[in-house]
């Protein structure tokens, strides 16, 4: 392609060699041409070019003299210096405008400073939470289905986005386990949770529009809502999680994870669930549910989904595949009410959030077969006691220091600093010595309430959380 970024002009007084010369020089001093990137010969480039061989040889020889090139007899020239560094200018040029400041908009502007994803991107190491254990998965039977899944591609229709086979596997799954009342095409497979709710607010929301999220709560949220423009008000906590709030104007959307709020893992009750759905108008007031684990139990049965007590259409629910199985699938899915069906899978397609046919068709069969029933089964128990141990090690190690607060389901858990607010000192001084975890005043919109360490205790095996925990001891 290098001739094609040559023009060469005829008529031009300076000729075709300092022309070409000086187009190479730049080529090199802006980085288009890297160091060690060989050049074509000097037949070859004539010939593209339509010159004479000489002009091609001169200007390679006066390169190599500059020492922008190594040329050798039989060889082609090869570029050996870094773009800019012996530029005439142009590639001074070329760097300043890669470093000059780009122009953000408001909402990825606000995004540098806050703490989603977790800004230091820390490696997977206890106890780092929001993750399950991958080493567990039954990677050899889904292998299994992603092959047959493969093979059978050629023989099966294009089909739609959202595959029946998964769909109906999920409308079964969900309305057993979680109480979900969702016919099968009212389920969009999407490539994450964190895409049902960019859909939701690219479809509902009206720059200006008022969107309630928990505080704390799942930052993701707020992100996703406030790129569509939205108002988000961040929503205090009670012990039955997040809060009614009479006194403000009635918003065109609610967040909220009620059956494991995220991050404390309280429940919402009954009567408080029901206060939330009689809010607002049909139509006018909608909810998102995040039953983001809903999975894990341990202490007592599981609740049903909001969305099941829901008798007016109004409520969105929004489920993962990376919790239950492994982050890597990455598969989320959206029941959408009955009157928003078609309009979804339209936005869906127009903004391009659409998951692999190929793994949907796999992960119907892991379903359909009964291994992701038997995963979640063999998954409950090992991390119910993960859970236990974890909570024991706090108290016997750190209960002068951190009060654990123990959830009965979920993969991760709250433990409060008993002196004290420096909860992001602590993350910091723990991440130093190796344990990963995460402050929970960083979950909060306003200024800070909560204040406390947020551990997973999932994906780390009980030797783990136990070297994990006689660390933070040492470091308080």
């Amino acid at each position: 392609m290098i001739s094609a970024l040559i023009d060469l002009n005829r008529a031009d007084d300076d000729g075709l060699v300092a022309q070409l010369t000086s187009q190479l020089r730049n080529l090199i001093a802006t980085g288009r041409l890297d160091k060690g990137c060989a050049l074509p010969s000097s037949r070859r480039l004539a010939g593209d070019l339509g010159v004479s061989r000489n002009t091609v040889t001169y200007a390679f020889e006066q390169l190599a003299a500059e020492g922008y090139l190594a040329a050798s007899h039989g060889r082609r020239p090869v570029v050996t210096v870094d773009g800019g560094v012996h530029g005439d200018g142009v590639g001074a040029v070329a760097s300043s405008a890669r470093s000059a400041k780009p122009r953000l908009s408001p909402w990825a502007s606000r995004l540098k400073q806050a703490d989603w994803p977790m800004s230091y991107q820390a490696p997977l190491k206890p106890l780092r939470p929001g993750h399950g254990d991958a080493r567990e998965f039954p990677n050899e039977i889904w292998a299994r289905c992603l092959r047959r899944s493969a093979v059978g591609a050629a023989r099966r229709e294009l089909g739609p986005v959202n595959r029946t086979r998964l769909r109906e596997a999920l409308a079964h799954y969900l309305a057993t386990s979680r109480g979900v009342r969702a016919a099968p095409d009212q389920i969009l497979i999407l490539p994450s949770a964190q895409a049902a709710l960019t859909l939701i607010a690219a479809s509902l929301i009206t720059p200006g529009d008022e969107v309630w999220v928990e505080d704390p709560g799942y930052p993701g949220a707020a992100a996703a809502f406030r790129a569509s423009g939205a108002r988000v008000s961040g929503v205090r906590l009670d012990d039955q999680g997040m809060q009614r709030m009479p006194g403000l104007v009635t918003p065109t959307l609610i967040f909220m994870t009620p059956s494991h709020q995220h991050p404390t893992g309280r429940l919402m009750s009954l009567t408080r669930r029901t206060e939330f759905l009689r809010l607002g108008k049909p139509g006018k007031t909608w909810i998102v549910e995040d039953d983001y684990d809903g999975e894990f139990h341990y202490d007592s049965r599981p609740v049903p989904a909001l969305q099941g007590l829901d008798a007016h259409g109004r409520v969105f629910y929004v489920g993962t595949f990376s919790k239950p199985m492994t982050s890597d699938i990455r598969l989320g899915y959206l029941v959408v009410p009955p009157a928003l069906i078609s309009t979804l899978e339209i936005v869906q397609r127009h903004i391009g959030l659409i998951a692999s046919s190929h793994i949907q068709e796999a992960l119907a069969e892991f379903i359909a077969d009964g291994h992701f029933l038997a995963h979640l089964r063999r998954m409950r128990r090992l991390y119910h006691a993960r859970r236990d141990h974890l909570v024991d090690g706090l108290e016997r190690h750190l209960g002068e220091v951190l009060s654990a607060e123990v959830p009965s389901g979920g993969i991760q858990l709250v433990a409060r600093l008993k002196n004290g607010r420096a909860d992001q000192a602590a993350v910091n001084r723990l991440a130093a010595a190796g344990v990963v975890t995460r402050a929970l005043s960083s979950l909060s919109l306003g200024k800070p309430c909560d204040h406390g360490l947020l551990l997973g205790f999932a994906a780390w095996r009980e030797n783990e959380i136990s070297a994990a925990v006689r660390t933070m001891a040492s470091c308080f």
